[in-house]
This record gives structure tokens, C-alpha cells and sequence, in this order.
């Protein structure tokens, strides 16, 4: 694996006949956002190939139980080099223990979770047990934090339960998108900034300006990755972004690629 790997942490793209009824339907509920590309893996690729971008990490989500084995199976058939899939199981599924032995067992690094489109809190005490198993199977999870701009501003995984959690769960590997919590930023500075907690950037770029310099030069080294969310932003217009904040470059080359990779076990 090559040293200057670039990695998008946070990226979404469904089979192609599911695509094609997903994106728009994903649309429509969020007025105003529209997506880059048609949610095909073909099409992460090619937008990939636009940036400069190595590998993407692919989130799912299971908005029911039963869909876990599709979304493994074809989490499965898209894994390479470039794609890694994080394949997401529901925390209402009956059994938890077979769900992550199954994902452990195919290989796969780690899960997704959202706690809007799953109907959690990030604290409650229902995922508890959730995250001392994930601790114990050494699986990454991918959490969605802070509001979401398709949902009603419900406070279901806000910066003070990523506290609670991780101050209780300090093992678990947590990677909270859109900077440790969307539009509830002046709560990541109060709580979160400066702590051993992952961030990927995702959709702070676009509100948070050069201001996102600031956050990530106040997290601690090694703790901050690059995400898009593709296709919800244009990958390529992110990483110009990116490019264009002035970092140091030991903290862009740990942000775009070398931090990702430590956790990822890639390099």
C-alpha cells in the first residue's frame, strides 16, 4: 500500500438497480440537495478518479433488520482495492452477536450506524451492550453525528452522548462524521475539540469555511480523516477545498490518506 494513499472515509453508493430509485427518493427528502453522480459504484469511481482519491470507505445502512444480508452479500461483491466496504446491521436485530460474527468473519473493517434513519440514540442504554461487543469483535464504526439535514432537529446523537460514550467506551474506535457533529459545532469545540475522538470532515466544509482549519488544528495528531459523503458533495470540489486551507503539510498528508490508513490497518 502506498505511502501517500488518499482515503474518503465517507462515501455512499447503492447496487444499480436499487440506485436509480435510492437518489432520488434521498432527494426528496432534503429539498435543495441534489447528488453528484447517480449512486452507482461505477460512478464513486469515476468521481474518485476526478479527485485523486485511492479509496473510498462505503457506508450502508440498515434501515431494517432484514436488510443486513443483502447489504453483506453485496458488500461482498464490490470489496477491492479501492472500494471498503462498511456493511451496517440494525440495532433492533434479533441477533446482534451473529451480525457482527458474520461481519468479522467476511473480512470486513468495520459498520455503519445512523441514529435518524435507525431510530437511536447514540447513547441509550440499548446500545451499550452494542459497543462492548464491537469493542471485542476490534471493528471501526462509522457513526453519523450532529443533526441531519433531512430529519427534524432531534437531539439523537449530539457532541455530549459522543462524550458519554466514549468516556465509558474508550476502547470503541468511533469515527463521528461531518466534524464530530453537524451544525452543532460550537458544542465540538466546547466538548470534543482536543480529545482522542475521530472526526471525518464531510459536509463541514461547506458551512464551516476556513474555519475548518481551526478544528483541525486543535485535534490531536493522527484523529482527523477526509470525507465527502459522496454523493452528496462533489468529492473533487472537497479535496480543492481541502488543498486550499493552507494546512502544515505533515497534517494534510496525515488528513487526506495517513491517518485513515493507521486506523484502516493498511499500512
Amino acid at each position: 500500500m502506498k505511502d501517500n494513499q488518499v482515503i474518503d472515509f465517507h462515501t455512499h453508493a447503492f447496487p444499480d438497480e436499487l440506485a436509480e430509485r435510492a437518489i432520488p427518493a434521498l432527494e426528496a427528502e432534503a429539498p435543495g440537495v441534489k447528488a453528484f453522480h447517480d449512486g452507482k459504484v461505477s460512478s464513486l469511481l469515476r468521481s474518485m478518479d476526478e479527485a485523486c482519491i485511492d479509496t473510498s470507505v462505503l457506508c450502508s445502512i440498515a434501515t431494517r433488520p432484514e436488510q443486513f444480508e443483502s447489504i453483506l452479500k453485496w458488500s461482498g461483491e464490490i470489496a477491492s482495492k479501492r472500494i471498503i466496504p462498511f456493511p451496517s446491521f440494525h440495532p433492533e436485530d434479533p441477533d446482534v452477536d451473529e451480525r457482527i460474527r458474520q461481519v468479522v468473519g467476511e473480512g470486513f473493517k468495520g459498520v455503519k450506524f445512523h441514529p435518524y434513519y435507525q431510530e437511536f440514540y447514540l447513547a441509550e442504554d440499548r446500545m451499550m451492550p452494542i459497543y462492548e461487543k464491537l469493542i471485542k469483535a476490534g471493528l471501526i464504526v462509522v457513526m453519523h453525528t450532529g443533526y441531519d439535514i433531512a430529519f427534524e432537529r432531534v437531539r439523537r446523537c449530539d457532541p455530549l452522548q459522543v462524550l458519554v460514550v466514549m468516556e465509558r467506551f474508550s476502547g470503541l474506535k468511533l469515527v463521528t462524521t461531518h466534524l464530530g457533529a453537524w451544525e452543532q459545532w460550537d458544542e465540538v469545540r466546547e466538548m470534543l475539540l482536543g480529545k482522542p475522538i475521530y472526526m471525518e470532515i464531510s459536509f463541514a466544509v461547506e458551512y464551516l469555511g476556513a474555519g475548518l482549519k481551526e478544528f483541525i488544528e486543535a485535534h490531536p495528531p493522527g484523529y482527523v480523516f477526509f470525507g465527502s459523503d459522496s454523493p452528496w458533495t462533489g468529492q473533487k470540489a472537497t479535496m480543492d477545498a481541502v488543498m486550499g486551507l493552507g494546512l502544515r503539510e505533515d497534517t494534510l498528508a496525515g488528513l487526506v490518506g495517513g491517518n485513515a490508513r493507521r486506523l484502516l490497518g493498511l499500512s
